[in-house]
């Protein structure tokens, strides 16, 4: 044998004792993969015990369609006929996000009404506060009043969106679901043991209490914690929970409402071939093709003075007022009555000159949003959350405006200081004194069933007070994507699905 053989398999032999050692870990439960910085094993206790997780990507949460996110014009995209020039065409990028397939439902409302009752039992005007206003069907000169009765309690409405709550409303309602969608999640992987019933007041389960350690529930397991070979409870970093249901900003909504991705050829360049007025190709909302199942219009609107639905016999949209939300056909994107039903809340503050402000700026056309107020968690001398709430919640509060001021990234994002704020050492524009305008008032988007087809339109845009209800507004949630901006994981390894639950579609 060649001294050159010998010292191959010398050098192969001693590569393998080494791997062999390394992915042992010496019994200290080591991934076997080593990191690329250090050389250190993943995983190994005798090395420290940092570990890299065996992350397969965002799981898609209940209701929830993956909206890919990209560039496009937002603003008007017909003639602007109230002259109010709110909303100029302007460039942004989206990220990639999530959205409901469909308006929150009847149901669903019902349901967050059944658990909040049941939970806080010491606390009962929480779950008065949380009733739809149902007198918002009363009117003066019109026969609505069994509506009041009828519309939210009677299942014959359960599938229909849910109206007559208020931007507040909807707000809490996301933090219910939230904490409802992660809890189902730590009890599907066998972490907490299913223990609803005994959730009472401050026992009530809480993401970001969990999140803390301030949650003493149920919990049948925790998770092996690499670095001193105990137990752990689950951290956010682990990937197990999902962030927060939220509503959709301004222009996700109006992105996702567009779908543009049906407008790109099949060669998958930039180019969009036909620009978009409605969530659908074309300037009418008529099918430009259909059949006996699909009705003659696209949407739920008001065609005309005094015709909400057409004729009998020719109905068009089937519908005096709001439709269930799988009516219709979905957009491009799979998302249903993206234009007409219901109006919508977003998160964002309403100001007429957003437009302009955001077609000035160089730094806001990405993900542009108005209404940013900054908390804090509130911690303790030891740095630690202090004690939650009585219900179960982490005490949190807003960042001081002298922190504020210390970043320069942060000095003007609060709504509150923005220069078209009430503050006057700014300037003061008049909103809330003499404009209807404030800091409450929010942006509603999509037209709904008493709205004429101009409002349908995913450009145009209104506001209603945070703290008013009404009969033709709704909404629908919304969660960022982490990771991947295509639904795959960043490896490629994990597919992600795309749709919302397979459901037999409805078609007038």
């Amino acid at each position: 044998m060649t001294k050159g053989i010998q010292s191959l398999l010398f050098f192969l032999a001693t590569i393998a004792l080494v791997s062999t050692s390394c992915n042992k870990g010496g019994g200290s439960g080591g991934s076997g993969e080593l990191s690329s910085a250090t050389g250190r094993e993943y995983g190994n206790q005798d090395l420290g015990g940092f570990d890299k997780l065996d992350y397969e990507g965002q799981v898609t949460g209940p209701n929830l369609v993956l909206i890919e996110g990209g560039t496009f014009s937002m603003g008007q995209t017909q003639q602007d006929v109230t002259y109010e020039w709110n909303n100029i065409p302007r460039r942004v990028t989206v990220s990639s996000f999530y959205m409901d397939e469909t308006e929150v439902r009847n149901i669903d409302w019902k349901e967050y009404e059944f658990w909040t009752k049941n939970a806080y039992q010491s606390y009962p005007e929480i779950w008065k506060d949380l009733l739809p206003d149902t007198l918002v069907w009363r009117e003066e000169l019109s026969y609505n009043e069994p509506y009041i009765r009828t519309y939210y309690r009677h299942p014959s409405y359960d599938d229909y969106p849910v109206v007559g709550v208020t931007w507040e409303q909807t707000k809490d309602f996301c933090k219910w679901r939230s904490n409802m969608v992660n809890e189902m999640i730590l009890i599907e992987r066998g972490i907490l043991n299913p223990n609803t019933g005994e959730q009472i007041d401050s026992e009530v389960f809480d993401t970001d209490a969990y999140l803390a350690g301030q949650y003493q529930g149920s919990v049948r397991k925790n998770l092996e914690d690499k670095a001193t070979g105990g137990e752990r409870p689950v951290r956010f970093e682990d990937g197990v929970m999902l962030p927060d249901y939220r509503l959709p900003t301004e222009a996700e909504w109006e992105y996702a409402a567009l779908a543009l991705q049906g407008n790109q050829p099949e060669t998958g360049d930039e180019n969009i071939m036909e620009r978009r007025y409605y969530p659908w190709n074309g300037n009418t909302a008529r099918y430009q093709k259909h059949n006996a199942n699909q009705g003659n219009i696209q949407a739920n609107f008001k065609k005309g003075r005094g015709d909400y639905m057409g004729m009998a016999g020719s109905l068009n949209d089937k519908a005096s007022f709001p439709a269930p939300v799988r009516t219709f056909l979905p957009n491009d994107f799979g998302l249903y009555n993206m234009a007409g039903n219901v109006s919508e809340w977003t998160e964002d503050v309403y100001r007429p000159l957003t437009s302009s402000d955001l077609q000035d700026s160089q730094n806001h056309d990405l993900n542009p949003f108005r209404g940013n107020i900054y908390t804090e968690t509130i911690l303790d001398e030891e740095g630690r959350p202090v004690e939650k709430d009585s219900m179960g919640r982490i005490r949190t509060r807003i960042v001081e405006d002298d922190t504020l001021g210390v970043r320069d990234n942060y000095r003007n994002a609060d709504v509150r200081n923005y220069r078209d704020g009430d503050n006057e050492e700014i300037v003061n524009y008049g909103y809330g004194e003499w404009s209807l305008i404030n800091d409450e008032s929010r942006v509603i988007k999509g037209g709904s069933w008493g709205d004429r087809l101009y409002w349908c339109m995913p450009g145009t845009r209104r506001f209603k007070d945070q703290t008013k209800a009404d009969n033709k507004i709704g909404f629908r949630c919304a969660m960022i994507r982490m990771g991947s901006e295509t639904g795959n994981d960043d490896t490629g390894g994990h597919q992600f699905k795309e749709k919302g639950p397979t459901v037999k579609r409805r078609y007038n």
